[in-house]
This record gives structure tokens, C-alpha cells and sequence, in this order.
């Protein structure tokens, strides 16, 4: 657990670059996430940080799919929730926890790797979007595409709608566009 732990905390940092690099005027761009732009994506990605915290602590009152978790600065709503969920993930009884997913329940474990896969594809969202693509880890997508892969893929997030089916994508590709085609995503 440790690991994915570190795995999440370099996630919140290297996205944290990332959503620093976003100018106001940039929050209406399109994301490879379709239909999302840059703004919808941020606010999931906040919302999403709560609400792993609030599933961490055994406390509901911050989840849900709020639209207005971003206010007006994204950057401060997105280092207060990466401050949150550090924590919430820190907690000593989090490695025996289970966590109820949209997929189900999942113990921590399995849920870390769902957080992680979150600030990871999210990030680079955003980073694509905003065309700032020179402060993605290149080592984490390449990791995270690989535990997606060992894991038997993630055909049951495809059934949900959180990931598109696989588009086709160069060999010598960047692992960050190797992570976009599998996750079903457009650039």
C-alpha cells in the first residue's frame, strides 16, 4: 500500500504543476476527455479528491458531485483538496478500509489504484489541453498503463462511461499518448 501511496502523492504533485500552468482564459478549452473542457475536468478532479477523503474518513458530508467545487481559483481549490486527500490517505486505518466505488466495494488497495488512475489520466488532461505536456511524468503513465493492463484492463470503467474504447496509437508513441489511447481519449 505503501507504494501506490507514494505513487498517489507524486500524482498530486507532478498535477499540481500542471493545474498551476493553467491561465483563466485557458478553462474553456477542450480536453481529451470528451465533452469535458478544461474547468469540468478541474472540478471533477477536486470533487473527486473530497470525495475519496470524505469515503476515507467514513464521512459523506464533503462527497457528491458538486459543480462549483473550483470557486473562483482553481489552483487554491485544487492544493486544499490535494492537502485533504494526502491526508485522508495517510490515516492509519485507511490500508484495511473498504471503500464503496461506483464499481462497488473495493478495499483500499484496489481504491488507490482508482484515485491514482484519476490524478493521473485527469492531469494529463489537462496538461494536453492546455498544451503543457513537458511537465507530465512520462515514467508514471508508462507505470499506470502497465498496472491497468496486468489488472486485466478496464473494460468495467469503459461499461460505466469513465473511459472510451481504445483508439489505435503509434508504438514509438510517448507513454502519455499510449495512456490516452487506452483510455479511449482524443488529442
Amino acid at each position: 500500500m505503501d507504494t501506490v501511496l507514494g505513487r498517489i502523492d507524486s500524482a498530486l504533485d507532478t498535477t499540481a504543476a500542471i493545474v498551476a500552468a493553467v491561465d483563466d482564459d485557458r478553462l474553456t478549452a477542450p480536453t481529451p476527455c470528451a465533452d469535458w473542457d478544461v474547468r469540468t475536468v478541474l472540478n471533477h478532479l477536486v470533487g473527486g479528491m473530497h470525495t475519496f477523503a470524505a469515503k476515507l474518513s467514513d464521512n459523506d458530508s464533503g462527497a457528491g458531485t458538486a459543480q462549483g467545487w473550483l470557486g473562483s481559483d482553481p489552483q487554491a481549490a485544487y492544493a486544499a483538496a490535494a492537502e485533504i486527500d494526502r491526508a485522508a490517505w495517510r490515516r492509519p486505518d485507511v490500508p484495511t478500509a473498504t471503500l464503496h466505488l461506483p464499481i462497488g466495494p473495493a478495499p483500499a488497495p484496489a481504491a488507490a489504484l482508482v484515485h491514482l488512475t484519476e490524478l493521473v489520466v485527469h492531469g494529463l488532461d489537462v496538461a494536453v489541453a492546455v498544451d503543457r505536456v513537458d511537465l507530465v511524468d512520462e515514467a508514471m503513465c508508462a507505470h499506470l498503463l502497465e498496472t491497468m493492463l496486468a489488472y486485466h484492463g478496464i473494460d468495467p470503467y469503459r461499461a460505466l462511461g469513465a473511459f472510451g474504447a481504445e483508439l489505435p496509437v503509434e508504438d514509438d508513441a510517448p507513454a502519455h499518448r499510449k495512456l490516452l489511447a487506452y483510455t479511449g481519449r482524443k488529442w
